[in-house]
């Protein structure tokens, strides 16, 4: 018997997908699909407006698994301050408008390869690493507001907080590179 067979007749739900499930797959092509575009246009603020669609859909999909928390913390951070922060610096620098001579190079197949081969690789753990793992949705959820942020702030607050220092530092850069050209100009 093979192991989704083995699956199916132990859990009697694990082949019939319910609208949850097709919404979060719908939203996961969405999302890699927003993604492909962010890496594959050639026009810089059209890749940065992609990267929003792209943090979208995977805040949506935080969503689809009940960790409202971390979706919230995926659109305030990231979309909100990540992407905000990319659009000001290629605004600050004067990107050109439409397509860039600089985003062709001759490495598209050398990169597509890189990323095939490390998608594999991800694909390959988190399939093996989870592969007998079966979670138990009839008790109590663990995944709380509480608990979540009481762990994101009592182990990981030193790369929170490494992290504001690292947008504060490039915010603060930005300023510094627009009023020295703003001065050199008049």
């Amino acid at each position: 018997m093979t192991l989704a067979a083995t699956a199916a007749t132990a859990h009697p739900g694990f082949l019939s997908p319910t609208g949850v499930e097709i919404a979060f797959l719908l939203v996961g092509i969405a999302t890699l699909g927003a993604a492909l575009i962010t890496v594959t246009t050639k026009q810089l603020v059209h890749a940065a407006l992609w990267l929003v669609v792209a943090l979208g859909g995977l805040a949506v999909e935080y969503l689809l698994l009940t960790a409202e928390f971390i979706a919230w913390v995926q659109v305030l951070i990231y979309v909100g301050s990540v992407v905000v922060l990319l659009l000001f610096g290629l605004m600050l620098t004067k990107a050109p408008i439409g397509p860039s001579p600089d985003a062709d190079s001759g490495n598209r197949w050398a990169a597509l390869g890189v990323a095939v081969a490390a998608a594999a690789a991800l694909v390959w753990v988190v399939v093996d690493a989870f592969r007998t793992t079966w979670i138990d949705l009839d008790g109590p959820a663990h995944g709380s507001t509480e608990a979540t942020g009481a762990f994101l702030f009592r182990h990981w607050v030193l790369p929170f907080e490494a992290l504001s220092v690292l947008l504060l530092a490039a915010l603060v850069g930005a300023i510094v590179l627009s009023r020295k050209r703003s001065k050199e100009q008049s």
